[in-house]
């Protein structure tokens, strides 16, 4: 009998450093899940990172390895799921560079986030040839590896469009079916605040890492904003008016939802006694990051043994599809 291969999931993430419970909640939960459903692909995005930090590149090995690390600790399995480095299969360049022959450049120019990354990110210079392509790069990660999904949010979707506009052209000119259309698989949304109530995020300061010590997520929960108008102990409130209501709907259960919003409206508790209830879950839900993050800390060639081997098995995939693409081109001349 035919052993079934499942599909194959293919997902990414730029080295940004230390990973918070925005990044946890909005993609490594899901990638935890992924990894028992499918044949999933899970790569650091060092490349990308270069394309926003080209003048500031010393920062993006430590971030590589401490990112690395993270994923470790919350349940990202490398028995499970093949992890590497995007820089070290330089296959995903050179079919970078073989799409980049046949993409009309008003198809760069048209992508939704060129535009959005140029005005958020408007102290940097990102004129540049890279930042107009990282989107092919990003068609180039997927398609190398013949991925069939693709997890993304509902922002990202117009780059899976594209790179499944990227994939038709090419086995049209070639006259070939090498590269797979992928499909979205769609996230949902992460509904993890920052401590102040906005999305939770590096660039507004408000994060709380995956192994941030009990001591520091307890002085950042106690010192959140609440509703303004609890002046006094006395004053009720309302919890819809609340950052900290916002964490209640991530980690509290129903009951106790029920008696902090009952509690608020009717001033029967503080601010203090609603945060507890969440310091507590938060703490507990990180526990087990920071125990398992000590592994790996103590034993950093273990770490690297591991992306390593996921390394290999990256390369000779990609190696297997860019042979073929080679010679649909025309440059097979071995």
């Amino acid at each position: 009998m035919t052993k079934t291969i499942p599909e194959r999931v293919l997902s990414g993430m730029r080295p940004t450093g230390a990973l918070h419970l925005g990044h946890y909640h909005g993609v490594l939960k899901n990638w935890v899940r992924l990894q028992h459903e499918y044949q999933c692909f899970f790569f650091v995005a060092d490349w990308h990172a270069l394309t926003t930090h080209y003048n500031d590149p010393g920062i993006i090995e430590k971030s590589i390895w401490e990112m690395i690390i993270d994923w470790l600790a919350v349940g990202i399995d490398p028995e499970k799921a093949t992890l590497f480095i995007q820089s070290q299969i330089p296959e995903h360049a050179e079919l970078f560079l073989l799409l980049a022959m046949i993409t009309p450049l008003g198809w760069l120019e048209r992508v939704p986030s060129y535009k959005d990354q140029q005005e958020k990110l408007a102290g940097r210079d990102l004129t540049t040839y890279g930042f107009l392509g990282y989107p092919l790069l990003q068609a180039a990660d997927i398609l190398i590896y013949r991925a069939a999904n693709v997890p993304v949010g509902e922002d990202q979707v117009a780059h899976i469009e594209f790179t499944r506009e990227i994939a038709r052209r090419f086995n049209y000119l070639t006259g070939s079916s090498i590269l797979i259309e992928p499909a979205a698989l769609l996230t949902p949304a992460s509904k993890m605040p920052g401590i102040d109530g906005q999305k939770m995020s590096k660039s507004y300061g408000n994060t709380i890492t995956l192994r941030e010590a009990p001591e520091s997520i307890a002085k950042k929960l106690r010192t959140m904003p609440t509703d303004p108008a609890r002046v006094r102990r006395s004053d009720p409130g309302d919890p819809n008016k609340c950052p900290v209501w916002q964490f209640h709907e991530v980690y509290s259960s129903a009951e106790i939802k029920n008696w902090a919003a009952n509690g608020c409206r009717s001033a029967g508790i503080g601010c203090l006694d609603c945060k507890k209830t969440v310091i507590d879950a938060v703490i507990t839900e990180t526990a087990p990051f920071r125990e398992k993050a000590q592994e790996y800390l103590s034993d950093i060639a273990q770490l690297q043994r591991k992306i390593a081997a996921g390394c290999a098995i990256a390369r000779c995939v990609a190696q297997e599809t860019l042979a073929a693409v080679r010679q649909a081109m025309g440059l097979n001349l071995n």
